[in-house]
């Protein structure tokens, strides 16, 4: 478990007094690479977050301080704050509606106040590369918020260095995801106007060496840095080279301009795992070259005796991650803007309203251990052990609507932790051989959980024990309850003998992923 603040020095490392770094976003997909950087470059770190719970399961986390904290409640910050050398701020709302951008903007003057109280030194934010000669008017809402957030670091007390970058790309992150499913998914494409566009991509190791860097820059410094990779590529040159290094055929590009941002990210939403609320503000910040304008940094931070590295490197690297199975984060790592994030009530006579609730048992002619396997192992390329075409018919409806649907996969095909996405799920709570509980992140009227449960029950035999629970919000809500009511018995309960099956070594049906969707089969 991650140690609260107020823990001894000498549990970070002995009471060296190195800096004490915070850093914000740690649940996200740089934050929780940074915070094992960071570490390793002999910091002290502590992770601010509005659950702390959720990077419990982190490898990193017996090593940091963490922090229960609110960017938006300035009253939660000065105990976030107290003894901190450097922020490291890495929060960006994804969200969307009127309000969002003045939501970043007041968090962003929080911190700024709150840290200079704390007689804090630097902040480090990670913003976005802009595009030269666009007016502030004519950005995307995220690209002009992200701006701002950095004029406004910039303006406070504390010397701040924001470090601007455009494409990341690394295992997991979402450009590359999005990168690298259109070209794996599409031999042929009829794309938008903006695959012309010019970029300079970034591999995600020299980001985080740079903000590793920062945190030591002169106190004098107080302006931003563009930083970029060694090459600036068209989107279109990427998808090719992509393809190159990934040995795939020579893709066929064919640029159109009838397709706007709107669209396009609906369309992207549907070929790869990236939702059309994520997809809109990726494709919006390609609509113009974003190209560094500058490399001052290199004053600061010299280039690595290798050099940067390269748009085909990163992209082996990144593919080398993913075949090996040892992606640490997720761009899914992040909530998703717009999902639920209550937790599931534990007060039986809990007073918020109706929950219903299907509940499912199975014995399980195996123990416990390899029941739990099996359990902790599910979703992703082993599929949910139950009607296969329900399951990818309710994840396709979930896509319509701009929802995550079922192509998230999991991080590791057979260990999850608290905080990580699982298809349309995120889990909520872990307890080793006992209790995985989902909640739901798909699109509906009303918050959902899935517990599954271990119970042993005598030498070789096990119990397992599952309960969809649902808390409906209004009259759309019930309707929904009753609608899906009559098929619990073939998805529910066909779930809860075949994952008995499957722990017993039966013969029970099983589902894999194949061609980007669910079929079928019988082991």
């Amino acid at each position: 478990m991650s140690r609260t603040v107020g823990a001894e020095a000498e549990a970070n490392g002995g009471g060296t007094g190195a800096d004490l770094c915070l850093v914000t976003g740690a649940t996200g997909y740089i934050g929780g690479r940074l915070v094992r950087e960071l570490l390793d470059a002999g910091y002290r770190v502590r992770c601010l977050s509005r659950n702390p719970d959720r990077l419990r399961d982190q490898p990193w986390a017996d090593r940091v301080e963490s922090v229960r904290a609110d960017l938006g409640d300035p009253a939660s910050l000065p105990q976030a704050l107290d003894g901190v050398a450097v922020v490291h701020y890495l929060v960006h709302s994804l969200g969307s509606g009127s309000e969002f951008e003045e939501t970043e903007a007041a968090a962003a003057r929080n911190l700024a106040e709150a840290a200079a109280r704390a007689g804090t030194r630097r902040i480090v934010y990670l913003g976005a590369l802009l595009p030269r000669g666009v007016a502030a008017s004519e950005l995307s809402p995220h690209l002009r918020s992200r701006a701002r957030v950095g004029e406004i670091l910039r303006a406070g007390p504390v010397p701040a260095a924001e470090l601007r970058a455009a494409v990341v790309l690394g295992s997991g992150s979402a450009s590359f995801e999005m990168l690298r499913h259109l070209t794996e998914r599409l031999p042929a494409m009829v794309t938008p106007r903006w695959v012309r566009t010019l970029i300079q991509p970034i591999a995600v190791r020299d980001v985080l060496r740079y903000l590793v860097a920062a945190a030591a820059l002169p106190a004098e410094v107080n302006r931003s840095f563009d930083i970029g990779g060694p090459e600036v590529l068209s989107y279109r040159e990427m998808m090719l080279r992509y393809a190159r290094v990934a040995g795939l055929p020579r893709r066929v590009v064919v640029p159109v301009p009838v397709l706007t941002p709107a669209l396009s990210s609906h369309w992207v939403g549907l070929v790869t795992p990236v939702p059309a609320g994520l997809a809109r503000p990726l494709v919006e910040s390609l609509r113009h070259e974003v190209v560094c304008r500058e490399d001052d940094i290199k004053r600061y931070v010299p280039d690595p005796p290798e050099g940067l590295i390269g748009f085909d490197e990163a992209v082996r690297l990144a593919l080398a991650r993913i075949k090996d199975a040892e992606v640490t984060t997720r761009w899914s790592s992040a909530a998703v803007p717009g999902a639920p994030s209550d937790p599931l009530p534990t007060d039986p006579g809990w007073a918020g309203g109706s929950l219903y609730e299907d509940v499912r048992q199975a014995a399980v002619a195996a123990d416990a251990d390899a029941l739990w396997r099996v359990v902790e192992g599910i979703g992703g390329d082993h599929g949910w052990y139950s009607f296969p075409l329900a399951w990818a018919l309710r994840g396709g409806l979930d896509r319509v609507v701009g929802g995550v649907g079922l192509r998230r996969g999991r991080r590791d095909p057979h260990r999850l932790r608290v905080g990580e996405s699982l298809d349309f799920w995120r889990v909520e709570e872990i307890e080793p051989g006992r209790l995985l509980r989902l909640r739901a992140e798909m699109r509906l009227p009303g918050l959902a959980w899935l517990e599954l449960r271990v119970q042993p029950d005598g030498p070789r035999r096990s119990r397992y024990v599952q309960r969809a629970l649902f808390h409906p919000h209004g009259l759309a809500g019930h309707l929904y309850w009753w609608s899906v009511a009559p098929f619990h018995a073939f998805v529910f309960g066909g779930m809860a003998r075949n994952i008995a099956r499957e722990a017993a070594g039966g013969t029970g049906p099983r589902e894999r992923r194949h061609g980007g969707g669910l079929v079928g089969t019988l082991s």
